[in-house]
């Protein structure tokens, strides 16, 4: 078994969506400033941050995308939703503010080693966090699913899905077909993936489970792939 880092770094000064909070973080104590509480050498030093719950790789909650009063905040989504087995797609050859379709996916998993069962979890691995990590055109520089491919993944049954990059819409895009589905449908996905290039065509065991963070609107998470 390997276990597969897929998140990103957590810093400041990391690319967050645009008008998301931007992640601060920063001395909190000290070992010198601790010490002095210890008569046996001991001392700490611990970092304070604030991140917002959309900021770095993590999960969509349902009412991040459904306006409706019921729809569950992250801490009271379904466990499962976030553990599974899974599949990566390479879409790495689509133009950046460009529409993906569904024509595209199937030629894609045709293309691929690997085939999406029912109930998969499925990563898109578009290279942006390899092409533009720190850069400000990871921001911009990226294809998006159009609203073919997203009625794919209902179509295709997928549990959840992610995608390495801050949104799986097109940038270019005012309309957001793959969120609208996925308020519609209340299937989640990961944004800000990592290192999707190690896993793609591959059948791996997705591990991403967010923080239980009463009433957020995502989970940052650490996610991890499981490969045998």
């Amino acid at each position: 078994m390997q276990l597969i880092d897929i998140s990103q770094d957590i810093y400041e000064g990391m690319k967050v969506y645009p008008g998301h909070l931007k992640t601060v973080q920063f001395d909190h104590a000290t070992h010198e400033e601790t010490a002095p509480r210890f008569d046996s050498g001991f001392s700490f030093q611990t970092t304070g941050f604030m991140l917002n719950d959309n900021g770095p790789t993590h999960v969509d909650s349902f009412s991040h995308l459904d306006p409706d009063p019921s729809a569950e905040t992250i801490e009271k989504m379904s466990l499962d939703l976030f553990y599974g087995t899974a599949v990566c797609l390479d879409v790495t050859d689509f133009k950046p503010q460009t529409d993906i379709t569904a024509e595209d996916l199937d030629r894609v998993e045709a293309e691929s080693a690997v085939r999406v069962r029912p109930g998969d979890i499925v990563l898109f691995h578009t290279a942006t966090w390899n092409r533009y990590a720190g850069d400000k055109r990871y921001l911009s520089e990226f294809p998006g699913l159009g609203e073919s491919a997203s009625e794919w993944i209902v179509q295709r049954q997928v549990k959840t899905f992610g995608v390495d990059s801050p949104t799986p819409d097109n940038p270019a895009s005012t309309s957001y077909p793959c969120h609208m589905m996925c308020r519609r449908e209340h299937i989640t996905h990961y944004e800000n993936l990592a290192n999707l290039d190690k896993i793609v065509n591959t059948r791996f065991t997705f591990i991403g489970f967010p923080l239980k963070l009463q009433g957020a609107h995502g989970g940052p998470t650490r996610a991890v792939a499981l490969v045998e």
